[in-house]
């Protein structure tokens, strides 16, 4: 199955693959793609099984086994990945296995493969379970877009968060079991393309520590701290992180 995706620009530009978050979907790059286009640049933007528009899997799967089975559908050899989350796992695990298709990463509080949850956010997930278990959908994706949306988010990232997740709890109950397979374990100092790891000081201890631990795990990984940030930037800053991806991505 090809993931449900947008693709805009001249095949022959540098591509660059927007990976969301699993609280949301490919809607989340609203702010950043067509100023990707803009620069010149080939925009990917999937959704993950079960997020947006793509279904869920009815065989075996891996996430970075679909995007890498996307690229090759769309003829794209080699590409830079911007992560968010769960995304920028997803970009992480991609880079170790396969570097020879990607030029570049840019992390936005990513999620390190083999990350076991700490304190805060096994909290999170209890109470989101809680909502879950007792049939409240529309609370449990509040409390996300609470949760994951720093100080500066603007009252519309809120609502489409929100409603991002809401529509991501009501796709997996149609979920025909769980298909996807284990994840692999991976050596991050193969990782060799260029990497900025993006932290926010309102986000999660668990996922303030990722950025700096990657800066020391991948060989010439840049770490950036975002003071003003919480776990979703590119929507609480848009404006500020399209710049940075801008001066950050290769045009070649």
């Amino acid at each position: 199955m090809i993931l449900s995706h947008d693709v805009d620009g001249p095949e022959t530009a540098p591509a660059v693959v927007l990976l969301h978050s699993s609280v949301c979907d490919r809607r989340m790059w609203g702010p950043q793609w067509q100023p990707l286009l803009d620069a010149g640049f080939r925009v990917v933007r999937p959704d993950f099984r079960t997020c947006g528009d793509s279904p869920a899997a009815e065989a075996p799967y891996s996430d970075e086994g679909d995007v890498r089975e996307l690229l090759d559908h769309l003829g794209i050899r080699r590409a830079a990945f911007v992560g968010s989350s769960y995304g920028g796992r997803v970009a992480l695990t991609l880079a170790a296995l396969r570097p020879d298709r990607v030029s570049a990463l840019a992390l936005l509080c990513p999620v390190r493969p083999g990350h076991e949850p700490g304190v805060e956010q096994r909290a999170f997930g209890a109470a989101e379970d809680a909502l879950l278990d007792a049939g409240d959908l529309v609370g449990a994706a509040e409390l996300n877009a609470r949760q994951w949306l720093g100080p500066d988010a603007p009252a519309e990232a809120h609502d489409l968060v929100r409603d991002m997740q809401l529509g991501n709890f009501r796709s997996e109950p149609s979920a025909t079991g769980n298909h996807e397979l284990p994840e692999p374990a991976i050596d991050l100092s193969a990782v060799v393309a260029p990497v900025l790891a993006v932290g926010g000081a309102h986000d999660i201890s668990d996922f303030r520590r990722t950025p700096a631990e990657l800066a020391s795990l991948i060989p010439g990984a840049t770490h950036l701290e975002l003071p003003w940030a919480g776990h979703l930037p590119s929507l609480e800053r848009p404006e500020e992180i399209t710049r940075l991806l801008l001066d950050f991505l290769p045009r070649s």
